[in-house]
């Protein structure tokens, strides 16, 4: 099983990917949040003049993000700087579009898409399809080697629902997942939508994205490490569903010990301004950090929800999500905790 990193993008990102490099990584992937972080391929391509041997991958893109042609020219462009390292990896969209007050696009809109930059990936003439209908693209000079299509740069999906993974199996794509939660079953239902599309269940490649922290057995040490480096994954599980229940919607939701944490929650995304776009504070700090107000999410919920422990009881969740077939795994670190690279390592190495 292969271990990664994955940023929420920085200008400075490079540095914890030239790390992870040095600490036997096997790739960084970087998130396409344009209301959050600064831009994803700006933050690969430093990654990707400073480093070497690991690889480079975007964890996921949006297609409603930048159409195509662009997409598919900064794919080949950071195949240029680091030929054969870069992975395509695509979604329908969840912060970068949550944050503009958006669902995520449909299935076939994005298959579409895929397929436009798939196509342009081989030099070959795509159909792309714009507010005014379709038209032929390709790249015009790709023999002057400005860019790099020679390399081929692997796709990937994120893909929960069965349509999705249906479509990750159609496509023939790596499978992305998120979150530690029934990862062994969400891989067997992966691997019967590839094999039911006719694919060998061998060649199926999966990743688990996932945020943790490892803790120490210090219970103020650990706190702090709970609240910072894994809370803001806690703290997505409530902004989703304040998203998809709406203000106070979700007060008969029957998510068990959860459900009074939810409406306390809802109560406080009541308040948030302006009422016609409360998206703006419930995805601010997504993926990075808890807000002050989210005193919801506590370390014991923390731990409860996330990838988190001891390094012995890491190792033992890590060999079961190895022996359930995962080819790799890849941590999220936090902004300014980038330093829990050297014990996710170790963690890594123990396993």
């Amino acid at each position: 099983m292969k271990y990664s990193v994955a940023f929420a993008s920085e200008v400075d990102s490079w540095k914890w990917a030239k790390r992870a490099e040095v600490l036997g990584f096997h790739a960084a992937w970087f998130y396409d949040t344009q209301l959050l972080n600064p831009d994803v391929f700006i933050c690969m391509a430093l990654a990707a003049h400073e480093t070497e041997r690991i690889r480079l991958g975007t964890g996921v893109l949006v297609p409603s993000n930048r159409i195509e042609p662009v997409t598919a020219n900064a794919l080949a462009s950071l195949n240029k700087l680091a030929p054969g390292r870069i992975d395509f990896g695509v979604g329908t969209g969840f912060t970068a579009r949550r944050t503009m007050g958006q669902g995520a696009v449909s299935l076939a809109t994005t298959r579409r898409y895929i397929e436009t930059v798939q196509t342009m990936l081989k030099g070959e003439i795509a159909e792309w399809l714009d507010t005014d209908g379709p038209h032929k693209v390709k790249f015009l000079d790709a023999e002057l080697g400005l860019i790099n299509l020679e390399d081929d740069i692997p796709l990937w999906f994120s893909a929960f629902g069965p349509k999705s993974q249906q479509l990750t199996a159609e496509l023939g794509a790596g499978w992305l997942n998120f979150g530690a939660a029934n990862a062994g079953a969400a891989l067997e239902t992966m691997r019967n939508a590839w094999v039911a599309a006719g694919r060998d269940a061998n060649t199926l490649q999966s990743n688990l994205f996932f945020l943790g922290a490892v803790l120490t057995g210090d219970e103020a040490q650990d706190e702090a490490r709970l609240m910072a480096q894994a809370g803001p994954s806690t703290s997505v599980i409530f902004h989703n569903f304040a998203d998809e229940v709406g203000a106070m919607g979700g007060a008969n939701l029957d998510l068990g010990p959860m459900s009074n944490l939810l409406n306390e929650y809802l109560q406080k995304h009541e308040q948030y301004e302006p009422a016609d776009a409360r998206y703006l504070s419930n995805h601010k700090g997504h993926l990075m950090y808890v807000r002050p107000e989210e005193t919801h999410v506590t370390p014991e919920l923390v731990k409860a929800t996330t990838f988190s422990g001891t390094q012995a009881e890491l190792v033992e969740q890590l060999q079961s999500i190895r022996d359930a077939g995962y080819d790799q795994v890849t941590v999220q670190v936090v902004h300014g905790h980038e330093q829990a690279l050297d014990d996710w390592a170790e963690v890594f190495a123990a396993v």
